[in-house]
C-alpha cells in the first residue's frame, strides 16, 4: 500500500477501527470521544478525510454506514517509523536506539528484549 499521511487524530480514529471493525461514526465517537472534546460530528469529519486518504473503506446497512480500515497497522507503523528514522536518524537504526537508551532509563527487561532482537537477526544470517 502506497504512503498515507494520518494525523495524530486520525490515527485514534484508526486505532478504534484497527481493534475491531466494521464500527458506526457512533460506535467510534464513544470509543475516542471522551477525554477529547470531540463530538460524533468530529469523528465523521475524521473518517470523511480518512475515506478520501483510502485508509478506510465504508459500506451502508440500512440508514447506518460502517467503517472498515483499508490501511493496516503494521503498514501505518512500517511508514511512520521509517519516516521517523529518515528526518532524525538518516536512515539509520543505530543511532535512533543509541539515543533512547541515553535519553530513556532501559530496564533490564529493555535491554533483555534488544538483545533478543539482535540475536534473532544474527541467527537468520
Amino acid at each position: 500500500m502506497s504512503k498515507i499521511r494520518i494525523t495524530e487524530a486520525e490515527s485514534q480514529v484508526m486505532e478504534a477501527l484497527w481493534r475491531q471493525s466494521p464500527l458506526t461514526a457512533e460506535d467510534i465517537a464513544g470509543q475516542v470521544a471522551t477525554g477529547r472534546g470531540w463530538t460524533e460530528s468530529t469523528v465523521k469529519s475524521l473518517l470523511n478525510r480518512l475515506l478520501n486518504k483510502n485508509a478506510v473503506t465504508v459500506e451502508r446497512e440500512g440508514r447506518r454506514y460502517r467503517y472498515r480500515p483499508n490501511l493496516t497497522r503494521d503498514d501505518y507503523l512500517r511508514t511512520e517509523s521509517q519516516g521517523l528514522l529518515d528526518r532524525l536518524f538518516d536512515g539509520n537504526l543505530a543511532p535512533l536506539v543509541s539515543h533512547l537508551a541515553q535519553h530513556r532509563r532501559l530496564t533490564e527487561d529493555d535491554v533483555a528484549e534488544l538483545r533478543r532482537i539482535i540475536d534473532g537477526i544474527e541467527d537468520g544470517r
